[in-house]
């Protein structure tokens, strides 16, 4: 019944379009030099209104939010550095967690068994990382619909899901120190190992929908070696050579939590903190967490097969769809094209409000963007001269769609100035821009002046002392990531010794 509606809406949606007025999309470009593309309007959408200027500062940060480093650096850290050590939390006792891990333990094949490590482990992420928890959870009405479909696919416990929080922080793009990518953390060979293609263009290990189903045929080939999910996801961390190497030297145990303390340190906290998320997000009201309604619910998102390549910029111009909602969608596109290769069937994820306009107009996008590519190949504009050139420090919480915007550029235009194949932005780090707004470089070389004198004036300095990491520094500074202090103070690794001094503020 739910189809033949669906099919009856496309129908009408069909028909309709063709009583519809005609709209203009302006493409972004030299004044002089103006396009429009005609498109007719699709009949699910309303007349364009005035935006509310509070609530679009809101609908900023939240992008923001989508592209911040500081939550997958808080995660990772936070496992490779548990310390088991008595928590003070008074708002949830012993007795009272015991029962409620004794009722979750009824409702999954997982051992939720109380221990005094898994105790310490949860007290210490409802009292030091609260915050960071709640973001998780709004990101997680996003991606978690996704994961139990593949996983329930695959006849896989559906708690499964809480796996890629501990695992990537649900970055689509996140990677680690030794390369692992994605919302499930695949290395180059296992990803390739099951069906994930990586090229020049396009990195499979961070299309939250075949990483999914890649790791639910990873983690059941895990479980029907061990026959159980505790050591599964401990090798899914770790590999089944270290598992079963713990388990030798610890006499033959087969339980978790015997044999943990002979497997790798990151390995060691893996569980628990999986264990410990898992808790968190079932009694999540319970401690005073909020679920709001997702920014972007997957099911209000529909795909598309592209017929040329096409990029996210030409895509956003054509649709008004902001691009970083298009890099968060469709995450898996490096450098965000969409390419088109005999035999791959590439697909552009889209808002449903959208997809009827892009389909309607789908010929007149696809020549737009061919005249784009073929203008491309030609010797860079005119207009690009050596006066009109700026340099542009990259300051913390920015990103290539808010610099684009800034210089009224496009995002693909400012990595092809500098090379830059993924999206990532270290602070501090220069960019050549060829903006079409002269007033932005303006402002540009004013305030690169001043943040260069608060810098040298007014930097914060932290003296490391004995026990100190870079992790537990960073959470001493409220907004200050790992990441961050690697980058102030020209840090590759970890390794500190007490009196060192380091650059704790951006400013």
């Amino acid at each position: 019944m739910t189809f033949r509606f669906f099919v009856l809406g496309v129908l009408f949606n069909f028909v309709m379009c063709f009583s519809q007025t005609q709209k203009s999309v302006s493409v972004t470009g030299n004044k002089n030099d103006l396009k429009q593309i005609k498109t007719q309007k699709d009949s699910l959408l309303v007349e364009k209104v005035e935006d509310d200027l509070i609530v679009a500062d809101f609908d900023q940060k939240w992008l923001e939010e989508l592209y911040s480093n500081s939550l997958y650096d808080t995660i990772y850290n936070s496992i490779s550095e548990l310390a088991f050590e008595e928590v003070d939390y008074p708002e949830l006792s012993t007795e009272l967690l015991k029962s409620r891990l004794l009722d979750l333990s009824s409702k999954t094949p997982f051992n939720v068994e109380y221990n005094p490590g898994l105790e310490s482990v949860i007290k210490s992420y409802l009292k030091h990382r609260k915050g960071s928890m709640q973001k998780l959870i709004n990101l997680s009405a996003f991606y978690f619909p996704m994961f139990e479909r593949e996983l329930d696919n695959y006849d896989l416990p559906l708690e499964i899901k809480y796996l890629a929080i501990v695992e990537s922080a649900l970055k689509p793009r996140a990677k680690s120190r030794v390369g692992a990518t994605g919302l499930w953390q695949f290395m180059y060979s296992t990803g390739k190992m099951y069906g994930l293609d990586v090229s020049s263009y396009v990195d499979e290990r961070s299309d939250p929908i075949k990483s999914t189903e890649a790791a639910a045929k990873y983690l059941s080939k895990l479980y029907e070696i061990f026959g159980d999910w505790d050591l599964a996801l401990a090798a899914y961390n770790s590999g089944p050579g270290n598992v079963t190497k713990a388990i030798r030297r610890s006499g033959g145990y087969q339980n978790y939590w015997n044999i943990r303390h002979n497997l790798p340190r990151e390995t060691a906290g893996y569980l628990p903190a999986f264990l410990a998320t898992m808790y968190i997000f079932e009694y999540a009201e319970e401690h005073g967490f909020t679920k709001p309604k997702p920014e972007v619910a997957y099911f209000e998102t529909d795909t598309i097969h592209v017929k040329q390549m096409i990029t996210l910029d030409q895509i956003s111009e054509a649709t008004g769809v902001e691009i970083e909602e298009l890099q968060f969608l469709n995450p898996s596109y490096k450098l965000d094209i969409i390419p088109f290769v005999k035999g791959e069937n590439y697909t552009l994820r889209l808002p449903r409000t959208v997809i009827g306009d892009f389909v309607t107009n789908e010929d007149q996008i696809y020549e737009f963007a061919k005249a784009e590519f073929d203008k491309r190949e030609k010797p860079m504009p005119q207009f690009f001269e050596a006066d009109t050139k700026t340099i542009h420090r990259v300051r913390s919480g920015e990103f290539l769609g808010l610099i684009a915007r800034k210089y009224s550029v496009r995002v693909s235009d400012i990595k092809k100035w500098n090379g830059l194949r993924s999206n990532n932005l270290k602070i501090g780090q220069r960019l050549t821009i060829y903006p079409r707004n002269s007033t932005a470089s303006a402002t540009s070389s004013t305030s690169k002046s001043t943040t260069s004198k608060a810098v040298s004036g007014g930097s914060k300095i932290y003296t490391v002392r004995s026990g100190d990491s870079l992790w537990s520094i960073s959470q001493k500074f409220p907004g200050v990531s790992v990441q961050n202090i690697k980058d102030w103070n020209g840090i590759s690794g970890s390794k500190l010794k007490p009196g060192m001094k380091l650059k704790v503020s951006k400013s």
